[in-house]
């Protein structure tokens, strides 16, 4: 069984998250937008906050990142990303599902985005009983998922 743990990112963690971005990310950015390398870094730049991240650990080896934002009627999954050697390992589905305990626990919802083209995302989304609310972004590009009861009619798109 993998120890799984939570440290806080601080500032010397940044190009961890950067290489650990394009290692978990590059494929599905490229597919969306196309991976062009200064981009990605400004984009890293303006969005590491070290102060809201957590790095995860695997027997103690650095292994991902995660953002949780705790709201007023819902945990909100900001971003969650496992390095590919340590992805299919139960990591992100033990971190998740204890999020899940402590919106259950809370009285509210536990909701993400995630990007349209990461199946892999979006079965292990489901499989933890999420379902699709509603697709945003330019061309539709992200999908909402919830623990919210899903509304009766068609997904709204917006």
């Amino acid at each position: 069984m993998t120890a799984i743990g939570l440290r806080p990112a601080t500032s010397a963690d940044s190009e961890y998250c950067f290489h650990l971005h394009k290692a978990a990310m590059g494929a599905y950015v490229t597919a969306v937008w196309g991976w062009d390398e200064q981009i990605q870094r400004d984009f890293h730049a303006r969005v590491f906050t070290p102060d809201r991240w957590q790095i995860i650990t695997a027997d103690g080896v650095d292994a991902g990142m995660l953002h949780v934002e705790h709201r007023p009627t819902e945990i909100y999954l900001a971003r969650i990303e496992l390095h590919p050697d340590h992805q299919g390992r139960g990591i992100g589905s033990q971190l998740i599902r204890s999020l899940l305990h402590q919106a259950r626990q809370q009285g509210g919802d536990f909701t993400l985005d995630v990007l349209v083209v990461n199946q892999r995302a979006q079965a292990l989304y489901r499989r933890l009983g999420l379902h699709e609310v509603t697709r945003h972004g330019e061309n539709d590009i992200k999908i909402r998922m919830s623990t919210k009861p899903p509304q009766p009619g068609p997904i709204h798109r917006s």
